[in-house]
């Protein structure tokens, strides 16, 4: 089957390469040529594990392609995969539904054909409602269906997510655009994914409440961690034992700084301003998004907290910045607000992330960026552990020691038992323990 995917970002490069990877013909459309051309050179601009190889081997079976003409990639297609950017708008939090809408109307004058346009991007109720009446107008005769198909691909696991998705969520009114749909994927039936129909509303519904049930999940946790320092309670065992119940589940149970990355901090508003549009306030979702904006800063005094009460001209050394590990991504990750709380405070801050730095320094200010944990903890007064990546995991407490300051260790993410760093003489600091 001919699909082209419109956006070759995280969600358009991802899914493309993966229907590629299936045997589907794929066509990546993106109107920036520098990412176009670097692509065609075999350069990927995010960082995926197994990412780059895929791309390779598509490209080489040529299965896959990057162009920046998309009348010409339109027209050669049965399937339309719409997969630019909705980030908030600004000043009002609203989706900003602006791309989505010029690729409608691009693809309104280039389709020839039955053709089945999919929104992939994260869309507010109602869009392809939207998308249909811009295609609509611009050419009224044209053959043509509007089917949703939300994306949920955790970053640093994506391939695995889209090739063994626990769901495949296909929102369409068009008999035949189901038909087409289920031949999109037909790769996937021995995998044995579900594919779930339903109609177009319900499914954009589906990809919002979704990321906000799992935000809020994570709010829960954190909030309950607050509580286990107060009362003398470990979060860890809290949430292993409420986790054990099947009617939870023991996923997004894990205390830390707050959730952050181009999906719950967007989703979440996105839903609310959509839930008082419609005169229905989502409250629960209201007190998350201010209950996670508001975590990332008392992290930071947190720290401040563990350094005696003051870090002024002290020097923090920060294990991570990306707001999850196996990505470099930096979109409204924790380490952006602890670490303007502590500069704020009068510290110097000093950091290292495997894969997240070249991005981090086009964001963050007065920050000095080392080459490894042990580098950046010389002369240090704290290390705060922000992203558990594996390589921080197993380190060497006895190398680190004699290189700083004082030591002092707080671990963000809860990645070690407290009585092995005190037991090589640190002060050890944990969330909700």
């Amino acid at each position: 089957m001919r699909i082209t995917m419109i956006g070759a970002g995280y969600v358009g490069l991802v899914s493309g390469v993966c229907f590629a990877d299936f045997g589907h013909h794929v066509t990546c459309v993106d109107n920036v040529e520098e990412k176009v051309t670097a692509l065609k050179s075999g350069i990927i601009p995010i960082y995926e594990p197994g990412l780059e190889d895929m791309v390779r081997s598509n490209v080489k079976a040529g299965r896959l392609s990057f162009t920046t003409d998309l009348a010409q990639a339109v027209e050669d297609a049965d399937v339309v995969f719409i997969a630019v950017g909705t980030p908030s708008r600004r000043g009002d939090g609203h989706a900003d539904l602006s791309y989505v809408h010029s690729a409608a109307r691009d693809i309104a004058h280039a389709m020839k054909g039955f053709t089945v346009v999919v929104t992939k991007s994260t869309v507010p109720v109602g869009t392809g409602d939207e998308v249909e009446r811009i295609i609509r107008t611009e050419r009224p005769e044209a053959d043509f269906a509007v089917v949703s198909n939300p994306e949920f691909l955790r970053e640093g696991a994506a391939i695995a997510d889209f090739k063994r998705p626990d769901r495949i969520v296909i929102g369409s009114e068009d008999e035949r655009a189901t038909e087409v749909m289920r031949e999109v994927y037909r790769p996937l039936y021995l995998n044995s994914a579900p594919l779930f129909f339903c109609d177009r509303r319900t499914s954009e519904l589906i990809k919002y409440a979704g990321n906000a049930f799992l935000a809020m999940k994570i709010t829960f946790i954190n909030e309950m961690a607050d509580l286990c320092e107060k009362v003398g309670a470990d979060v860890q065992k809290v949430a292993k034992g409420i986790g054990m119940d099947k009617r939870i589940g023991d996923k997004f149970l894990h205390a830390g700084p707050g959730y952050g990355g181009s999906c719950f901090p967007k989703d979440t508003m996105a839903l609310v301003k959509t839930a008082q549009d419609h005169e229905s306030p989502l409250r629960l979702i209201e007190t998350t998004v201010s209950v996670n904006d508001t975590r990332k800063r008392a992290m930071a005094r947190k720290v401040v907290a563990a350094c005696g009460g003051s870090v002024r001209d002290r020097k923090i050394a920060l294990l991570g910045l990306t707001f999850k590990p196996n990505t470099d991504d930096m979109r409204d990750a924790p380490s952006l607000s602890i670490i303007q709380a502590l500069q704020d405070h009068g510290a110097s801050i000093h950091a290292y992330d495997p894969e997240g730095m070249e991005v981090a320094r086009t964001m963050l200010k007065e920050v000095s960026f080392g080459e490894s944990p042990y580098q950046i903890a010389e002369g240090a007064d704290a290390i705060v552990l922000v992203t558990e990546w594996d390589a921080f995991r197993a380190l060497d407490f006895r190398r680190l020691k004699p290189l700083m300051n004082t030591p002092v260790f707080v671990d963000l993410r809860n990645v070690y038992p407290g009585e092995e760093v005190t037991r090589h003489g640190f002060q050890y600091f944990g969330v909700g323990r």
